[in-house]
């Protein structure tokens, strides 16, 4: 199978990453890397054999696909410039800044034949997958997502930088419109929401409380889903699993058994699902549509969090 020729845009902290990834793979050659910081640029590339060019347009001609790993705020202007040159672009969540701005790179990339894949990472982690395959009917979820703070990322909300990835998951894992959702939160550091919670209540009654905090003491990921007379456990950062079930007995005693799971590089799955949509021409599992579809929700419990309205209001 011939090669994927790959670039990546963007090496600070993440986007080395996906240099990394993509320079392991036998089916995809790493045609080079681009940074604002020439320095780390070369040293990147250095490390991984390959070119450093000056500007994203530079890639044009030589790459067949691209991960996007910059800023948000830049995020609509240079995926839209490999979308017109039908050049594959996999762009790290949130998809864009905006919702006009994703709206016009997914009739771009529609319009062009183009593989529009969105970096939420969590749908590849095994603690979800196992409990996805499993779950029948959930009434009832709730998500945890607590870190340090650290400067990285704060030119978002932290609805936008962390909360998006369980708002993902839990409309996924829902399958049901939304309906209505209420939302509280605060700027605590920075001039942005450091620290939010959301219910969302979907079309079918299953109701999700979502929380997320970039001012903890302590580093938390954690789902669980109420199904049934089910509770399941997915542990985003051990990758572990387990399910939680009442036992008829004198005590009606509630019994917790653990579901297996392989440690995986979720980074890693998610690049390897890219190259392989580029490859097959197949719709990858978070399109620019489901990529949209977190972001608006995230812009709504943004939105009511800034203006005060902690009340219930309708989801568009």
């Amino acid at each position: 199978m011939k090669k994927i020729r790959v670039g990546v845009v963007g090496v600070g902290y993440l986007g080395r990453f996906h240099a990394e990834k993509y320079a392991g793979l036998s089916d995809v050659d790493l045609i080079g890397v681009v940074d604002a910081d020439q320095d780390r640029a070369g040293q990147i590339a250095k490390k991984l054999n390959t070119r450093v060019f000056a500007d994203p347009m530079e890639l044009i001609g030589f790459v067949d696909a691209v991960s996007i790993v910059v800023p948000t705020v830049l995020h609509h202007r240079i995926a839209k410039l490999f979308i017109e040159k039908a050049v594959h672009i996999l762009i790290e969540k949130p998809v864009t800044a905006t919702l006009e701005q994703a709206d016009d790179l997914i009739a771009l990339a529609a319009k062009k034949g183009v593989i529009m894949q969105v970096g939420h990472i969590e749908r590849f982690n095994p603690a979800v997958m196992v409990v996805r395959s499993m779950i029948k009917s959930p009434r009832y979820m709730f998500a945890e997502r607590a870190a340090p703070f650290t400067i990285r990322c704060t030119d978002v909300s932290v609805v936008l930088d962390l909360m998006i990835h369980d708002l993902d998951v839990v409309m996924d894992l829902a399958g049901s419109a939304l309906k209505e959702v209420s939302a509280a939160g605060a700027a605590v550091i920075t001039s942005e929401i450091d620290i939010a919670t959301a219910r969302i209540v979907f079309e079918n009654g299953c109701v999700a409380d979502v929380s997320a905090s970039r001012v903890s003491d302590e580093k938390k990921r954690i789902l669980r889903v109420f199904d049934g007379g089910n509770v399941y456990l997915s542990d985003y950062q051990t990758q572990h699993a387990s399910v939680s079930r009442k036992r008829v007995s004198p005590l009606s005693e509630f019994v917790t058994h653990p579901i297996a799971t392989d440690r995986r590089d979720t980074l890693a799955d998610e690049i390897r699902a890219f190259v392989k949509s580029v490859q097959d021409g197949t719709r990858p599992l978070v399109s620019g549509i489901e990529g949209r579809r977190a972001l608006a929700l995230a812009t709504t419990i943004a939105g009511n969090i800034t203006e005060g309205i902690t009340g219930f209001v309708p989801v568009p």
